[in-house]
């Protein structure tokens, strides 16, 4: 039994590490080329998979099993959420309870039948989020700092003491004069003695440790209850006794890759039962005589003392949540996958006590976002894998997304270091549920209800290949970027103590935008990873930080003498963060910060404001990859570096415009190989040696496209792209015959138009079949480099202002919204992605050629023409668990093929 257990953990640990290979380069650059063509299926996308009520069964959870594994989905998670049906004897419908024996009996069949078809299985410990459950006392449940005022008015003694709810506690009671604050004895019945009659109007303040109350959010049946207090190291262990080791026992032989913390949204839980006799052990002093201060401002000294709450609440969450999962997972033989950011009041490094860091906001890759917060703290801890929850509110309503979008986002994740993406997500559907199925309340639907689907098994290959590239070698970026933790901590208040949704405001608007447009890519950086690695970054950059420990600027003043360079902006460190190194240290870090900025040199700088120019920051250290001034904005890029032998780029234009620009690195003595990830192939690019010393290449991206851009320092013979031109077109726009298989029509049209515009297929959603015969001379094949099947360029369109969360492509396809062609009766590839086009010429011969094109649009359409679900006895029965996103939006949507259509024989100029 020991054995097995052992087998198992390697096995883990070898899926952690299985590019370590390339991160050694023991397997050489050709080795990454193989791979890069056939990579290892640990790098395919997840999805979170959720299992309504849960009503699902062994027949149809095996069904889509095999489904995501054809369609190139490595695994999934497993996420069981609020009811969608009611039970009904008749039509075989029935929420089984979660944890009961129906339930892990479907558990147990997921589990063997993941491990049959070798795809990944993660479990989140809990239904919903965050975790908690029945099994929740009050007790348990999360917990708040209660502050009641009670007015006592002139010439009163006592006032009555509010109730205590059940699970609460009267800490301390203080009486208010104008800004001061008397404490007085706790009350022993039910008022409280005020003392003194006075002739003024005064405030009775009353602490009490209380419980947010807060419910588990979208929990299926019987998993209602209360959110858990993830400061209290009993109820965790209450919790992974319940359910964590009910779940993992019905795993069976096959346990979970990992299991799973979704975002850490305790709102407002900013106490627990053991704070104070905790905070005096951490902090040194009692925190009762200054609890004013948490509510109130109480002159200099407010700041500090929020810090240390601040401070001591994130310490308990890493060492009675974080730490203890961690622990029992590996106890159990299995690793650890957290979303380690929001409330309780966890930090960068936090990340740390994880085995497996999760991201999410992958779109804001211009802002702080949590998805480059969990990538940084790989890169500093030295994870090799960072996921991130991928595609959430993905261009609402559900079944609205496009393969477009799906790109779009993802690869914006990509660009913050994440290698690992989890779809959000895949709704369970039986046969029952009809067309287009269920769907969650706010995500997009990436099953294979949605007719686009045809296409996933492409899209999935090329998320694989970024993620296998994205994780060989080492990161490579050039700047740390300073998270003014401290500074985050002292501006606590109650219900209000999250450390990254602070960030946005603590570092600017200005510091992450001129980052990027000079040149870089960034990590972020803390106090606590300073002190566990060091600073291996070549510039360091401090944005508006007041509070910074002695022993942090002390680090940073040891970089800067090893020849690092600092940045300072706004203002320079003044104060040391808590209360007592406050009186003790602030003196010595306002010296320090003076002295080592003193000479505003290259290696120490301050900065009044953040809008430096790339001009500016070049100056300190050269760009890593530089573009046009114009193209700077839209263009981001990802550096991986393979030591001696090769570095690795990848690069997105962001925007739904096309762009042109020079793009150089600081290499000289290099090949350049662009490598396609859709399809695999590599081939060299001309590049040229700026004045400069740089290497440098003329790219063009069409709106939303991505390029890969490999570095070699050995010469590989692959051919050569010079620039092309167009010689000849073929006008394929008019006469095609269109079949839509499902409703037995067979049209021709005339002129390519949206299904949406003809009243027999405006409600129609799946896929319709094009057909043409193309006749092709010789000469238009023998004089072409290349014969290109071109749909169009697509139309740009700007973002609302009520856009809402979440994001999508802002672009019009001319294919709406995915194609397969077949010409001659051979596969030739798929569109649905900019460039709309595909290289045809091998496929084609002089003479008459049949084309055909297999369009599939969304679901939206078939939505629009039937009746929205009611849930209204679902409410009533189980109560409001969910609110579906974006229904007043459903619509029928422009469909097919839009056009113009054009065969384009292109030669490479000499």
């Amino acid at each position: 039994m020991m054995l097995r257990y052992l087998s198992i953990a390697i096995a883990v640990l070898i899926g952690i590490t299985c590019s370590a290979d390339f991160a050694g380069e023991t397997a050489g650059i050709e080795a990454l080329r193989r791979g890069f063509q056939n990579p290892p299926k640990d790098s395919r996308i997840m999805t979170r998979w959720w299992w309504f009520g849960a009503a699902v069964e062994k027949t149809e959870l095996g069904r889509e099993l095999q489904v995501m594994r054809k369609a190139g989905i490595g695994g999934v998670e497993i996420q069981p959420v609020y009811p969608l049906e009611l039970d009904d004897p008749k039509a075989q419908i029935r929420n089984v309870p979660y944890l009961s024996d129906a339930y892990l009996d479907a558990l147990r069949f997921v589990a063997d039948a993941a491990h049959r078809l070798g795809l990944r299985f993660d479990l989140t410990l809990g239904s919903g989020w965050p975790f908690g459950g029945p099994q929740t006392l009050v007790t348990e449940a999360a917990g708040r700092l209660r502050c009641d005022r009670v007015a006592i008015p002139p010439g009163v003694s006592s006032v009555a003491v509010p109730a205590l709810e059940r699970g609460e506690q009267l800490i301390a009671v203080f009486v208010q004069n104008d800004s001061r604050f008397k404490r007085v004895d706790n009350p022993e019945g039910l008022r409280l003695e005020i003392g003194p009659v006075q002739q003024t109007a005064r405030t009775a303040l009353l602490f009490f440790s209380s419980r947010t109350g807060q419910q588990v959010k979208r929990p299926a049946l019987a998993a209602e209850g209360f959110v858990l207090d993830h400061y209290d190291r009993r109820a965790i262990d209450h919790h992974l006794g319940v359910v964590g080791d009910t779940l993992l026992k019905a795993c069976g032989d096959h346990l979970p890759y990992a299991v799973f913390s979704d975002s850490l949204e305790v709102f407002d839980s900013d106490w627990t039962a053991d704070f104070l006799s905790e905070f005096r052990k951490r902090r040194g002093y009692d925190l009762t005589p200054y609890l004013p201060a948490l509510v109130e401002g109480v002159g200099p000294e407010t700041a500090s003392l929020r810090h240390d709450w601040g401070e001591t609440l994130t310490e308990l969450a890493e060492e009675n949540y974080l730490s203890p999962i961690r622990e029992w997972a590996h106890a159990h033989h299995t690793l650890f996958r957290s979303q380690t950011y929001g409330e309780p009041p966890v930090i960068l490094s936090s990340n740390a006590l994880v085995d497996l860091p999760e991201g999410e906001h992958g779109p804001e890759w211009r802002t702080f976002s949590a998805a480059r917060w969990a990538s940084s703290a790989s890169h500093l801890y030295g994870r090799r894998i960072t996921s991130a929850e991928t595609w959430t509110w993905l261009h609402s309503p559900a079944f609205r997304a496009t393969p477009l979008d799906l790109k779009a986002e993802a690869d914006r994740h990509f660009l913050q270091g994440i290698n690992q993406l989890v779809g959000h997500g895949w709704p369970y559907s039986p046969a029952y549920a009809g067309e287009p199925g269920w769907r969650f309340y706010a995500a997009a639907a990436l099953n294979d209800h949605n007719p686009w689907f045809q296409v996933m098994p492409d899209i999935a290959a090329y998320l694989q290949r970024i993620s296998f590239l994205l994780r060989v070698g080492e990161p490579a970026n050039d700047v740390a970027l300073y998270l003014p933790t401290n500074d985050a901590w002292a501006h606590f208040t109650p219900g209000k103590v999250s450390v990254d949704e602070m960030m946005d405001a603590l570092l600017g608007a200005n510091v992450i935008p001129a980052i990027l447009n000079s040149g870089h890519n960034f990590d972020f950086i803390d106090d606590r990873a300073i002190d566990h690695t060091g600073i291996r970054y070549r510039l360091l950059i401090l944005p508006g930080v007041e509070r910074m420990p002695l022993s942090t600027l002390k680090r940073i003043q040891a970089y800067i003498a090893d020849g690092g360079r600092v940045i300072a902006t706004r203002r320079l460190p003044s104060l040391a963060p808590g209360l007592l190194d406050r009186k003790i240290e602030s003196k010595q870090v306002e010296a320090l910060a003076r002295e080592l900025f003193a000479r505003n040199s290259s290696a120490a700088q301050f900065i009044e404001n953040e809008e430096f120019s790339p001009r500016e920051l070049s100056t300190i250290i050269e760009p890593d990859l530089a573009v046009s001034a114009e193209a700077a904005p839209s263009i981001g890029f990802t550096h991986r570096k393979l030591s001696g032998s090769a570095d690795i780029y990848f690069v997105v234009n962001t925007m739904n415009r096309a762009l042109e620009t020079d793009i150089s690195a600081p290499f000289t003595g290099v090949d350049v190989e662009q490598w396609n990830a859709f399809d695999g192939t590599t081939c060299s690019l001309v590049a040229k040696i700026t004045p400069g010393k740089r290497t440098a290449v003329r790219l063009r991206l069409e709106p939303y496209q991505s390029t890969i851009l490999v570095l070699l320092r050995s010469t590989h013979q692959a051919i050569s792209l010079s620039p092309f031109s167009d010689k000849d077109t073929i006008d394929l726009s008019d006469d095609w015959s269109v079949t839509f298989p499902s409703i037995s029509l067979r049209t021709t049209m005339k002129h390519l138009q949206s299904w949406a515009d003809r009243d027999e297929t405006r409600f129609y959603s799946g896929e319709a079949i094009y057909d043409k015969v193309v006749q092709v001379e010789a000469v238009f094949l023998n004089s072409a480099s290349s014969v290109l099947l071109n749909f169009g360029t697509g139309t740009p369109f700007e973002q609302q202002a009520n856009a809402g969360p979440g994001m999508r492509a802002l672009l019009e396809s001319p294919v709406r919204e995915s194609a397969i062609v077949f010409i001659n009766g051979q596969r030739a590839g798929t569109v649905w992605c900019p460039p709309y086009e595909i290289d045809v010429k091998r496929f084609l011969h002089a003479g008459s050629n049949t084309l055909q094109i297999i369009v599939a649009n969304t679901a939206m359409n078939e939505m629009a023409g039937k009746a929205l679900p009611s849930y209204r006895l679902l409410e009533l029965r189980y109560g409001q668990r969910f609110v579906a996103q974006g229904m007043e939006d459903v619509a029928p949507l422009p469909s097919g093929l839009l056009g113009p259509i054009h065969l384009l024989s292109r030669v490479r100029n000499r």
